[in-house]
């Protein structure tokens, strides 16, 4: 298990770990990643009694979802078993008692087929070398009708410079937004144009909105988009 582990995707930086600890993470990125995506969800309401987080880092998006849903349990996954570890102190000092632990690669998740109403995957899929393989681990997890919530990074971000230099990633793998939704959909989920969104958030620009905060410079209406958050939704049958 350990080396198929090592082999599933590439080990965070050092300032990467440190940043997913930190304020700019928790409110800046997390916070508003899932604010756009439960206003997504109003196009579909629905109850989620079970939510799985794959990826949940150091366990920020457990309590956060906790505080947002409710779901009767919680299933936090990680590759890393220091995020775990770290994650189950976040949850103790919550005093949450509904969620439960499972190290694994995205794409070899120990969960019985459809299992959970909600898999959050949240900053996750662009870590993961075998995205397909991963997709397919998802749609497999879910229940029928059940709900993937989708926020991600894109290739045009992921390759810039100042993500090179201070972060990890494979990026043989990185995608488009544009070939992140045709990933999904060919892998069998179902998506609506109106619970699609392309943030354009100043942590995610190579200037960090310099120019546009300092000299007025606003960014292109055409560009190529740094993120994309979305509903997707296992079909019925």
């Amino acid at each position: 298990m350990k080396n198929v582990l090592a082999e599933a995707h590439v080990p965070e930086s050092a300032f990467g770990k440190w940043f997913l600890r930190s304020k700019t993470w928790t409110d800046y990125v997390l916070e508003v990643a899932l604010e756009d995506l439960t206003d997504l969800l109003k196009h579909s309401p629905k109850t989620f009694n079970v939510i799985a987080d794959v990826g949940c880092g150091y366990g920020h998006s457990i309590t956060k979802l906790h505080a947002r849903f409710n779901p009767e349990r919680l299933i936090a996954m990680d590759i890393d078993q220091e995020m775990l570890d770290e994650t189950k102190k976040q949850v103790a000092a919550h005093n949450l008692t509904n969620v439960d632990y499972i190290r694994c690669s995205g794409s070899m998740i120990d969960l019985e087929d459809n299992s959970v109403d909600m898999l959050f995957c949240h900053q996750t899929f662009h870590h993961l070398i075998y995205q397909p393989e991963a997709l397919q681990e998802f749609l497999r997890i879910i229940k029928p009708g059940g709900t993937l919530l989708f926020a991600e990074s894109t290739k045009r971000y992921i390759h810039s410079w100042i993500i090179r230099l201070l972060f990890r990633h494979p990026m043989s793998v990185q995608k488009t937004a544009d070939e992140y939704l045709d990933l999904l959909k060919s892998s069998g989920f179902e998506i609506k144009l109106e619970q699609i969104s392309y943030p354009f958030l100043w942590w995610s620009r190579e200037d960090l909105a310099i120019c546009e905060n300092l000299f007025g410079i606003k960014p292109p209406t055409e560009r190529e988009e740094t993120l994309i958050n979305l509903i997707a939704t296992k079909p019925l049958c």
